[in-house]
């Protein structure tokens, strides 16, 4: 069979639809938008028909309209008339496969977080002002949150008796009750053990807090106070991503992961109660790789 425009191919689905499946008016006019909208974006890439569009073509566009900010639920309703309209291509015989087949929808898709380099690391980390009792607090408090993973939320909860300098361990409280132990790692224990002589003291004045990071008020970290305080030293180095808390987090796994960790002990060491939500960052990783060959590779 010769290709026919995928045009004249939408306009049969549509006839069909209307005709067989009694779908309401509006309906058959959002399905013919969505479609037509497809057909233009295919036909720009050179594809002039359906028979020759590929799974990766549908894949291409669904991102293409995510990046343009249109939101979750409009990206599944554009896919689930593009499924249905492949669906009537095979049923009908114009195709042998369906290649939306194992499409998932754009609402279970997961965006992947900004992570930031070592470099991008080492300049947030050089912000805070080392000679005031607050830049060596923050400093401390930033060091932490790259070396161990912990969320934002375990920080504010850390208290003094779950920090063990000797070992160089911390006793995570993570969600649903469970604890974890956590390694350090000697320059965010030097960062602490300055701050413990230095800072502390300071700021409580002689009385005494559970809690490892303190204010100036002698309380506790909330975890806004935690966002606002990252982002201000961020907000000095214009970096085009969006950093903050849980960056350090999403930072600290695919670091480890880049340079050799095993998934199993980023999993321990992340509080993941299950291994599937750790080799989301093997697919960080993937990406990262995938730009910089994008970025370097004469022929990519």
């Amino acid at each position: 069979m010769d290709d026919l425009p995928i045009e004249n191919e939408i306009a049969s689905f549509l006839n069909y639809i209307a005709a067989e499946r009694g779908l309401a008016q509006n309906t058959l006019l959002s399905y013919g938008r969505d479609l037509r909208k497809f057909a233009r974006y295919v036909e720009s890439v050179g594809i002039p028909s359906a028979q020759r569009v590929a799974r990766s073509n549908v894949i291409d566009y669904i991102i293409s309209e995510r990046q343009k900010g249109i939101a979750s639920n409009s990206l599944s309703r554009y896919l689930i008339a593009i499924k249905m309209f492949f669906r009537f291509l095979v049923g009908e015989g114009v195709l042998k496969k369906d290649v939306t087949e194992l499409i998932e929808s754009p609402k279970l898709w997961r965006v992947l977080p900004e992570t930031m380099t070592i470099q991008e690391v080492e300049r947030v980390l050089a912000l805070p002002d080392m000679a005031t009792p607050e830049g060596i607090r923050d400093r401390a408090i930033m060091e932490m949150l790259y070396a161990t993973g912990m969320r934002i939320s375990e920080l504010s909860n850390l208290k003094l008796a779950d920090y063990n300098s000797r070992s160089g361990t911390i006793m995570c409280h993570g969600k649903g009750s469970r604890q974890r132990i956590v390694p350090v790692g000697r320059q965010a224990i030097a960062a602490v053990s300055l701050y413990l002589k230095e800072s502390r003291p300071f700021f409580l004045r002689g009385r005494e807090s559970p809690y490892l990071f303190v204010t100036r008020l002698r309380t506790r970290f909330t975890r806004a106070g935690l966002w606002k305080m990252i982002h201000a030293y961020v907000r000095k180095l214009n970096l085009s991503k969006r950093v903050t808390p849980h960056t350090f987090r999403h930072t600290f796994a695919t670091h480890l992961l880049a340079n050799g960790a095993e998934l199993r002990i980023i999993q321990a060491m992340l509080g993941h109660a299950s291994i599937a939500t750790t080799q989301f960052y093997t697919h960080v990783d993937k990406e990262r790789l995938k730009s910089i060959h994008r970025k370097y590779h004469p022929r990519a």
